[in-house]
């Protein structure tokens, strides 16, 4: 049978793709929760493994041929359990949001009480947040932060926590630029009973290279993707006590899905093995610093960031003080070679859709290799746009330049021609 390249099969296809890597070279990409993924982790991804079906778990598949399959799944467990310390990893879940709805499954019946992070406050939809199912099929109580100073109220979370008596409490963010203080939320979890979830969907890298405090030891099971600052595939994976085991291997099989991406399995275990090295707690650290010295320099232009700086790989910016809206501010800035999301800030007055802010992010551009100096020139750029946001001669400017630095740094896993 005729087996072409995608070139020659589908050349539309290929053109797109080459396109998108060009775009992904010559573009700084800011979105917090992108990356660009080793070459070794996209080879695993696009391997034969993509051909087995593997429903089950190792050692207890409904397929035969697994003997491979086992041994890939195996060692990515493995490797997790390593890295971070923990009793139990499942790499099963296609993405970050099924991982925690398995963790709903596991715990909970429709109706249970649950507590997270309001969206707007910097929570993500599956905290139980009301267009979610999270927030649709389960009593979802949210808490925020304070108005003063946008840090996560303890106050509060503690008051609710008396009050409503959730079975699950959820901690961690998706726009949140500070650090999770998962002590806090320990005690609070024990004094009401509650299992503490810790979603470290955009920090896990951080904390697998030491650059952000561990949930481990503080909350009974832990969700993530793992890509973002983990620097891995597209997919999510669950980290839990031993007692939660059970539980959470058969939320998310048979509870959830059918069989796992193979490719994907191996790909997080390429990263794994990458997020346990010296060098990738350099890029951890490496992260946190672009990340203050790009905030710092924000600051320098006036620029007003939600809880007025980041110990982590993000910020956010409220830029209502530079009269001009996050959508409009954002998509001047990708005229401009610079790619972020418009964001929401807290107790924000504006639509979701055409919010006050935008997010940023540094885990990509800092694994380019970029440092301080451009993360300086970087600040610079964002503070032309947003004085010349009509005018496309200068946002052009700016893309030349910003194509010239990225030219300096080439990004890991990309062929560009």
């Amino acid at each position: 049978m005729n087996d072409p390249r995608i070139q020659d099969a589908d050349p539309e296809i290929a053109s797109l793709i080459e396109k998108e890597a060009k775009r992904q070279h010559e573009k700084l990409r800011l979105i917090a929760s992108e990356n660009y993924a080793p070459r070794a982790v996209m080879e695993a991804c696009g391997s034969v493994l993509n051909n087995k079906y593997s429903e089950g778990y190792a050692g207890r598949r409904y397929y035969e041929g697994q003997q491979n399959i086992d041994e890939v799944e195996q060692l990515a467990i493995e490797r997790l359990k390593s890295l971070f310390g923990v009793d139990h990893a499942n790499v099963q879940p296609y993405s970050g949001s099924p991982a925690n709805l398995a963790v709903y499954f596991a715990f909970l019946k429709p109706g249970d009480t649950v507590m997270g992070m309001a969206l707007p406050s910097g929570g993500h939809l599956t905290h139980g947040w009301n267009v979610s199912i999270t927030g649709s099929y389960f009593n979802s109580v949210q808490y925020g932060v304070r108005k003063d100073d946008h840090r996560i109220d303890f106050d509060e979370v503690a008051r609710l926590a008396r009050e409503h008596k959730p079975k699950l409490l959820f901690c961690g963010a998706t726009a949140y630029p500070r650090l999770i203080d998962f002590d806090k939320f320990a005690e609070i979890a024990r004094e009401v009973g509650a299992i503490l979830v810790a979603d470290i969907a955009h920090i896990s890298g951080l904390v697998a290279g030491g650059a952000h405090p561990s949930p481990v030891g503080r909350a009974e099971v832990i969700t993530s993707t793992t890509h973002k600052t983990f620097c891995g595939p597209r997919g999510g994976m669950i980290l839990c006590d031993e007692k939660h085991k059970a539980a959470i291997d058969k939320a998310v099989f048979p509870g959830l899905q059918g069989g796992p991406h193979n490719g994907t399995t191996a790909g997080i275990a390429v990263a794994a093995k990458r997020a346990a090295t010296d060098e990738f707690k350099a890029y951890a650290k490496n992260i946190v610093e672009n990340s203050r010295a790009l905030a710092d320099r924000l600051l320098h232009h006036g620029f007003a960031l939600v809880t007025g700086g980041t110990d982590n790989h993000l910020a956010v910016i409220d830029l209502t003080n530079k009269g001009v809206t996050g959508k409009k501010y954002a998509k001047a800035l990708d005229r401009a070679g610079i790619v972020c999301n418009y964001n929401s800030v807290p107790f924000d007055p504006r639509k979701p859709f055409d919010p006050s802010g935008v997010r940023i992010g540094t885990a990509a551009i800092t694994a380019r290799g970029m440092g301080k100096d451009e993360m300086v020139r970087l600040a610079d750029w964002m503070n032309d746009v947003a004085e010349n946001l009509d005018d496309e001669a200068k946002l052009a400017s700016i893309a030349a330049a910003v194509k010239e630095m990225c030219d300096a740094f080439p990004a890991p896993g990309l062929d560009v021609r």
